[in-house]
């Protein structure tokens, strides 16, 4: 697995190996001693599976607060996505700044993603499913967000954006309190 660092530190780009034939091809798009050996120790408790069904809807900006930080694992098994990791640590030299990568089931690419990040992604193919493995489980009391167009994102994207009243309805980033703090 050739494993990336990224412009945000503590967001990282994977690229498992693809092993094909006539038949198709096999991946391996977990090893835990693999990101022991890059300096993630991670245990991962739920994997998350979704699907959206038309082009340029997006999820997100989300995150789960201290004391229920979540990171995330996230690849595209069908389809294609742009996903984005923007950076919410109080006092962080990269606060406010995102990173956006192409997944698709084309490339195998995966981004993981560290607590103290707002996560989301815009699709850009239709029927695109998402997988990703997480590290704490999901609670609906630290569940939050930031809007998807308040960070300064470009989605490369002029058409029209299909997304939920809660992603709408998030704060700007300008108007947040992140309940992250930076620890260098």
């Amino acid at each position: 697995m050739l494993i990336e660092t990224t412009s945000l530190p503590g967001v990282l780009r994977l690229t498992p190996k693809r092993f094909g034939d006539a038949r198709g091809f096999f991946a391996e798009t977990w090893n835990k001693r693999a990101l022991s050996e890059a300096g993630l120790d991670l245990d991962f408790v739920q994997d998350n599976h979704s699907l959206s069904a038309q082009v340029g809807t997006v999820r997100g900006l989300h995150f789960q607060a201290p004391p229920d930080a979540q990171g995330k694992l996230v690849r595209c098994g069908r389809g294609a996505i742009f996903d984005v990791a923007v950076d919410i640590r109080k006092g962080s030299p990269t606060y406010g700044h995102w990173l956006g990568e192409e997944l698709s089931f084309e490339n195998g690419v995966m981004l993981w993603v560290p607590p103290g990040f707002a996560h989301g992604f815009m699709t850009r193919a239709p029927d695109s499913e998402i997988i990703y493995k997480c590290t704490h489980y999901y609670a609906p009391a630290s569940d939050g967000g930031v809007r998807w167009d308040s960070c300064g994102i470009d989605w490369n994207w002029n058409g029209e954006v299909l997304t939920s009243d809660k992603d709408r309805d998030a704060p700007a980033l300008a108007d947040f309190d992140s309940p992250f703090i930076f620890e260098d």
